[in-house]
């Protein structure tokens, strides 16, 4: 693995590719250090520290994760990329029930841009509302942490706010265009990376033993190493190609197969779920009854229960919304393809119908899992640490993304792969 780093980093374009990477994540880091003009840090993080709600867990805690520590500094960086996140996953769904929207994103790489347009101006709107909630919110439940006007502190707040995200939106984009990998992912996997050394030193704070730790990094190892099968894991559907002549050439003849990945939704239904269930414990504990903090507290049986429940009832939302087993259908039907042994029309959409939901079923058990991880460890161990969960879902699939991409640039000019022992299942 070293030799191929070394190869690769001996190529200008993959080195320029990483450097440029590395210098826009260093502006991104640096940017979490900005506070937005009027805040009163200090007061900020005692705030946090009375209301349970700083990086031991909790709602705050949560998104905390996702800025990579911006929000608890309340930094120009506060809100992310989230609402970009939140406008393409708007999008995407709209894509799906709009017919103007669908033909669009068939358009080719213009139709792309447009869609891309449309959603830059939808993320623009959403941080504008998210920034004036937030800063005004803020300002008003927690006294003493601005040291100007609320109305002024929300105005200048709301645009320090939107401007950090549509720079880093920026970033991403240029990250995209002249970096490795997705920019936006990038800068998420680089919060989220950053957020471990607050893990490990929660670890060694709570006095583990020895047992304790092997439980800790024996989590850790099958984490990984379920995601990474998990994320690489699908069902292939053969479809064949009957012979057709058209003028004097043959086409048609081959086989392919339908591809259907275990856990395509990603992340989305477990941050659909937690922004809901997310509410009424938040309503508890500004209410401050003991009877509902309790109830409503994620360490709660009926809690989880219900927060595994909505995690199934998006994963299965999402199936429905995004993939079409009639419009699949059709296309195969169109360009003369069949399933053996299945007939065209109909029982062709039936029968990936079928296939999509019980291979849907093991990505909503697999979600589960991996949400409730977090809540399992932490009970064991009785040290208040995030671990695994959204986070390292994330972390772990845009590390393989980065590696499939460094791969393909050393495969492109004759060199070993990332991995030289076997290959990334992406790229087979």
């Amino acid at each position: 693995m070293w030799k191929a780093l070394r190869n690769a980093m001996k190529i200008p374009e993959v080195r320029d590719r990483v450097i440029f990477t590395f210098l826009m994540l260093l502006v991104f880091r640096l940017g979490i250090y900005v506070p937005v003009p009027g805040i009163n840090i200090k007061a900020w993080g005692e705030a946090l520290s009375k209301q349970g709600t700083g990086l031991a867990g909790g709602v705050l805690s949560f998104y905390d994760v996702f800025t990579g520590g911006a929000f608890s500094r309340f930094s120009v960086f506060s809100m992310s990329v989230t609402p970009y996140i939140n406008a393409s996953i708007i999008m995407q769904l709209l894509a799906s029930i709009i017919p103007s929207l669908k033909e669009l994103l068939k358009e080719g790489e213009e139709g792309r841009k447009k869609f891309q347009h449309y959603t830059k101006n939808l993320t623009l709107g959403l941080a504008a509302l998210q920034s004036f909630v937030v800063s005004f919110g803020l300002a008003r439940s927690y006294q003493g942490i601005i040291a100007i006007n609320t109305w002024l502190f929300s105005f200048v707040s709301t645009v320090s706010l939107v401007a950090g995200t549509m720079f880093l939106l920026w970033i991403g984009d240029r990250i995209t265009e002249k970096g490795i990998g997705n920019g936006v992912s990038i800068m998420i996997f680089a919060g989220i990376v950053s957020r471990y050394p607050a893990y490990f030193r929660s670890a060694v704070l709570g006095n583990l033993n020895i047992f304790g730790w092997i439980f800790l990094i024996a989590v850790a190892i099958f984490m990984v190493v379920a995601i990474i099968y998990v994320q690489q894991a699908e069902r292939r559907i053969k479809i064949e190609y009957a012979t057709r002549m058209v003028g004097r050439r043959i086409y048609g003849g081959t086989s392919t197969y339908l591809p259907i990945k275990v856990n395509h939704s990603g992340v989305i239904p477990i941050i659909f779920a937690w922004a809901i269930i997310s509410i009424p414990e938040a309503i508890a504990q500004i209410t401050g009854a003991q009877w509902a903090i309790k109830l409503f507290s994620m360490q709660s049986p009926l809690m989880m229960i219900i927060y595994a429940l909505l995690i199934f009832f998006f994963t299965y939302f999402y199936s429905v919304v995004v993939i079409d087993p009639k419009d699949i259908s059709e296309n195969i039907k169109r360009y003369g393809g069949f399933i053996p042994g299945i007939r065209a029309g109909k029982p062709t959409e039936e029968y990936i119908t079928f296939v999509l939901n019980r291979v849907t079923f093991l990505g909503a058990i697999f979600l589960v899992g991996i949400s409730l991880l977090p809540y399992l460890v932490e009970g064991i161990t009785r040290v208040n640490i995030w671990l695994g969960g959204t986070s390292a879902l994330i972390a772990v699939g845009v590390a393989l993304d980065i590696a499939q991409q460094i791969e393909a640039h050393l495969i492109m000019r004759n060199y070993e792969g990332f991995v030289k022992k076997g290959k990334i299942a992406g790229r087979r």
